[in-house]
């Protein structure tokens, strides 16, 4: 079970569910739209979480072969990682925004369909938004195929698959409850937030990115002496 959670946790560092987070707190009503994002996003890792598991735990596709390409994937992921966390270290990131910037001086600045929906401003545009960005990546997959593996009965197949969305969703949960609980204190603390940001915001990501390089690594690694 420790490893159901483990990915789930990995599923939660999703750049795109990252990214919708950091728009909708940039914008008007951001309570409003994210309890949007966040039930379009539920419902589809509940539905096509549980039919997944179902599928698995019925098919027979569940294999060693998972247990081989789990570590692999770590690998790639850590080294992808800690290539960013160098890169955004050289300046190199910096340098090609500068020369885009330069570039692109006059041009208007293109914007994700995605994003332009987010700031549109409605609950129910955002739940649609997340109901279509939500579809399950490589650690929500593991997850889903880890939660096979538990000859678990239907209602319990549900509650574990809920359990994993909880953790995977937590860059909504926060804020959300955060606004519930701390309604005035919470814009307060976003806007120190982005201005820490504006200072410190680079030297952050090559921290960040750093550290899960390090924890793919190492799970790899875990995983492969622990075998299956």
């Amino acid at each position: 079970m420790s490893r159901v959670f483990l990915f789930a946790l990995t599923a939660a560092l999703n750049p795109t569910l990252l990214t919708a987070a950091t728009v909708m707190l940039l914008l008007p009503n951001p309570k409003r739209l994210m309890l949007g994002y966040f039930a379009g996003a539920l419902t589809t890792g509940m539905v096509v979480g549980v039919a997944i598991v179902e599928w698995l735990s019925g098919s027979g596709t569940v294999s060693d072969t998972k247990n081989t390409a789990s570590p692999a994937i770590d690998f790639a992921l850590g080294a992808l990682a800690l290539v960013a966390a160098y890169v955004i270290q050289s300046g190199r990131v910096a340098r090609s925004r500068a020369r885009r910037a330069e570039k692109n001086a006059g041009k208007p600045k293109k914007t994700p369909r995605w994003q332009q929906a987010l700031s549109g401003g409605s609950a129910r545009t955002t739940f649609l938004v997340g109901l279509v960005l939500s579809f399950p990546g490589a650690s929500y997959l593991a997850s889903l195929t880890e939660i096979s593996k538990l000859n678990l009965n239907a209602a319990e197949v549900v509650l574990t698959v809920l359990a994993v969305n909880v953790v995977m969703l937590m860059l909504l949960e926060i804020p959300l409850v955060s606004f519930a609980v701390a309604p005035d204190w919470t814009p307060r603390a976003i806007d120190r937030f982005k201005t820490w940001m504006n200072v410190h915001g680079g030297k952050a990501i090559v921290v960040a990115l750093t550290v899960i390089g390090a924890l793919f690594i190492l799970r790899a690694i875990v995983t492969i002496v622990a075998g299956p």
